[in-house]
């Protein structure tokens, strides 16, 4: 038992993995406890939220159209020429969207702490001391190329029982926080609460307004490839 624990905890690099898997042990144990740990799968998708009343009409882009029907206008430019960014690239390599965000999460830190532990067994990464961490660095990085892989079967098995990722509808007039900076057609990050969790949504400026990192923005529209959302500045007394 004593040898099993000093394996887990030293060299530090294996005390900070056993640590964060740990986290997620107990976190997947409490959620199951209370019973909502199915309904973990499918939050996302199942999400039911009522979007603000004619938060299309922001910008003003509301109007009628040729047929006389009622509908906002999508904004067809920045759907063909805007290119998504690295961050929205390297989540769509791990099939962030196609499979639940707290299973990708779960999954990276066991594989990241499995690879740890198994290459301290290999290497004398205890001699480094404090210096041990830095082995996280490639460690990580085979992890994320590793998890392209192993969550392509499971992005096919969601895709199967239904599951589509967050559903469009669902946060139009949500407001959230940036967590990037965004200008013309840049795509960034923005992150919103949801049923008390924090997601990650690639947005672009409606008005390809400049919005900086930490602004408040609520949802407009949403791209015709799904691929991003369209987000304006929230209307606040301070930005009046």
């Amino acid at each position: 038992m004593t040898e099993l624990i000093n394996i887990l905890f030293n060299p530090l690099s294996n005390g900070i993995m056993t640590v964060l898997t740990g986290l997620s042990v107990v976190y997947w144990f409490f959620m199951f406890l209370m019973g909502d740990g199915v309904h973990l799968f499918d939050a996302d998708a199942d999400i039911d939220l009522h979007p603000t009343p004619d938060v299309s009409d922001v910008d003003g882009s509301h109007d009628m159209n040729a047929d006389g029907s009622d509908h906002p206008h999508h904004h067809t430019d920045s759907d063909t020429h805007t290119e998504p960014g690295f961050f929205a690239k390297a989540m769509d390599y791990i099939n962030v969207g196609k499979v639940p965000i707290m299973l990708i999460v779960t999954m990276f830190k066991f594989i990241g702490w499995v690879i740890t532990i198994v290459s301290s067994l290999y290497i004398d990464v205890a001699s480094w001391g404090i210096k041990s961490v830095l082995i996280l660095i490639p460690v990580f990085i085979v992890t994320f190329f590793l998890m392209h892989f192993l969550t392509k079967p499971l992005a096919r098995m969601f895709k199967n029982i239904g599951y589509n990722g967050e559903a469009s509808h669902d946060f139009l007039g949500r407001m959230g926080k940036m967590r990037a900076s965004i200008e013309g057609k840049k795509v960034g990050s923005a992150e919103f609460i949801i049923q008390q969790d924090p997601i990650r949504l690639n947005v672009v400026s409606h008005n390809g307004e400049k919005i900086g990192y930490g602004d408040d923005v609520i949802i407009v529209d949403e791209s015709k490839d799904k691929k991003y959302y369209y987000v304006t500045k929230e209307i606040t007394i301070d930005n009046i």
